[in-house]
């Protein structure tokens, strides 16, 4: 309401420069519209529709402190390859012996948050959730990066397990 006031009193100033002040104005609104929280925009970059996408374990962290580990030192090595029709293979290699499983995934919005849906064909010991009825993983944006997502089988005691889009 202020800005509207100022530039009505500056237009009706008959020594003002109507068109510097108009345009001032103008750079304004645009500097202000154009703002975004620098967290959603970071967040959009993971769920970008370019395929396909690779997202390999960087991280694994429990309950207990000072249970981090990563690269070599984790318990395994494992990825995700999402392909462009909505298909994904997840690998995980422990000491050299190769498991995989595949499905379907899907990109959504769980309260608020951005999240990886993955829905496994069949039943499959690498499946990290909470539950293997539904044979279904999550893993969440993590917040503040552009190509980072954490698992959400920590919050029922399994491993923390945090991936990063390597491709």
């Amino acid at each position: 309401m202020q800005l509207l006031i100022m530039t009505l009193h500056l237009y009706n100033e008959p020594n003002s420069n109507t068109m510097k002040n108009l345009a001032f104005i103008f750079l304004l609104i645009c500097a202000l519209v154009s703002c975004k929280k620098t967290t959603e925009k970071t967040v959009e970059k993971v769920f970008l529709n370019e395929y396909p996408q690779k997202w390999q374990l960087i991280r694994m962290y429990g309950q207990v402190a000072n249970s981090e580990s990563k690269g070599t030192d984790m318990s395994w090595q494992e990825s995700y390859l999402l392909n462009s029709n909505g298909t994904f293979t997840k690998s995980r290699d422990v000491k050299g012996v190769l498991t995989e499983a595949s499905g379907t995934f899907s990109f959504s919005t769980v309260q608020g948050e951005k999240c990886l849906t993955l829905t496994y064909q069949t039943n499959n010991s690498i499946i990290g959730s909470c539950t293997s009825i539904l044979l279904q993983e999550t893993l969440f944006a993590k917040a503040n990066t552009n190509n980072h997502m954490i698992s959400s089988w920590a919050n029922c005691d399994g491993p923390g397990l945090e991936y990063e889009r390597v491709e």
